[in-house]
């Protein structure tokens, strides 16, 4: 789990999927406009000394394709065009100005495009780039030309890499979630199969004291329509999570006993063994909670533990808060840790935040994960009751 990033109910939004949040957004124009007004915005200065009444046309063009970047993210195709015909006109007023330098916002703008847009709309962006290799060699000979083709595919080259990185991102986040699917698949069958076998006792026993003792009779029925409820729910999360993409397991591997909150002080032993301090408080009844919601709560509190020992440098201490109310129950797990330096979902992390999510959407909860302003890193999810039954 990546411990840099804040929380999306969605696993492929944002980055994955091409978009860029408002954060990364400023920090790319931020890094775009740098870049451009340090070289272009120099050599302009530079050049323009010789021709004065040519320099404030040239600076404006300047500032204009700095100002273009900012739409970078959102229309990369617009800007990649008005950077190259602003930087084309630069060129036109400052030929002192190299082609390749003066295309530098363009060319920026081509690594974005091909980062985030089609291969087959980046090639054409990239043969369009290409059209202006003859003035570079008329003004530069065979150096001026091949230093402008390399910039130009270098740029859409970078763009490409980074696009076959989210690609793979893309892909491990795809797997992780089918993964917790299947886990979760796996463990509500078990939950429904051990319901449904009290189910058929209680049936049995109902049938044997129906004549002689019906108000032992009657509790059997109770005992029935509240199994049958609650394998209702079980069943209902089991159809979202099976989904066909979902891989099938024919291992045949002996499973565990389902775990469930009532085994919480267990989990907790098992860190405390590890010499992290773990604090633990319940507030509510969490023993009539649905399987599906108690099963949805220890996993999303196993994770929080995993992802402190793994991820939380420093972390010496880490507190479960579990409140179970009328309508829902709501896990908040708070370590004093700090994020590494350098951290980072590409990396292969984001899988531990990807499978509480999951867990905490099937159930029709909410699950927000992020670090906190003082230090620390908190999870927190919110799954509703009654929506499981």
């Amino acid at each position: 789990m990546d411990r840099s990033g804040g929380q999306s109910e969605d696993p492929f939004a944002g980055e994955v999927r091409g978009e860029l949040s408002p954060r990364a957004a400023r920090a790319l124009w931020w890094g775009s406009a740098g870049l451009v007004l340090s070289v272009l915005g120099t050599s302009v200065i530079v050049a323009g000394t010789e021709h004065g009444r040519r320099l404030p046309m040239a600076v404006a063009l300047v500032l204009a394709q700095v100002c273009a970047l900012r739409w970078q993210p959102r229309a990369p195709v617009a800007v990649l065009a008005v950077n190259a015909v602003t930087g084309l006109a630069v060129w036109a007023l400052l030929p002192a100005v190299t082609l390749t330098g003066a295309l530098l916002a363009a060319q920026v703008s081509l690594c974005m495009l091909s980062a985030t847009r089609p291969r087959r709309v980046s090639v054409w962006a990239l043969a369009a780039m290409c059209l202006p290799a003859p003035l570079a060699f008329g003004r530069g000979g065979g150096a001026g030309l091949m230093v402008y083709l390399l910039a130009v595919v270098l740029a859409w080259t970078v763009g490409q890499w980074r696009r076959a990185q989210r690609e793979r991102i893309r892909a491990e986040l795809r797997r992780a979630v089918v993964e917790e699917r299947a886990r979760i698949a796996r463990e509500v069958h078990d939950v429904v199969a051990h319901t449904l076998s009290v189910m058929v006792i209680q049936a049995g026993a109902a049938d044997d004291v129906f004549t002689e003792q019906p108000e032992q009779a009657r509790q059997s029925l109770r005992a029935i329509e509240t199994g049958a409820r609650s394998a209702l729910g079980e069943l209902r999360l089991l159809l979202r999570a099976f989904r066909p993409d979902a891989e099938h397991d024919g291992t045949g591997e002996q499973r565990e006993p389902v775990p469930s909150l009532a085994r919480l002080d267990e989990l907790a032993d098992s860190v405390r063994a590890t010499g992290m301090t773990v604090h633990v408080q319940c507030e509510g009844a969490t023993d009539g909670l649905p399987a599906a919601v108690d099963l949805a709560a220890y996993r999303i509190v196993q994770e929080a533990f995993t992802n402190t020992l793994r991820h939380a440098a420093g972390a010496d201490e880490v507190s479960v808060r579990v409140t179970a109310e009328g309508e829902c129950v709501e896990v908040t797990v708070v370590d004093n840790g700090r994020a590494p330096q350098g951290s980072s979902a590409a990396a292969g992390a984001g899988r531990g935040l990807v499978g509480m999510n999951e867990r905490a959407r099937l159930v029709g909860g909410s699950l927000r994960a992020g670090p906190l302003p003082g230090g620390g890193f908190e999870v927190a999810a919110r799954l509703p009751v009654e929506g499981a039954l």
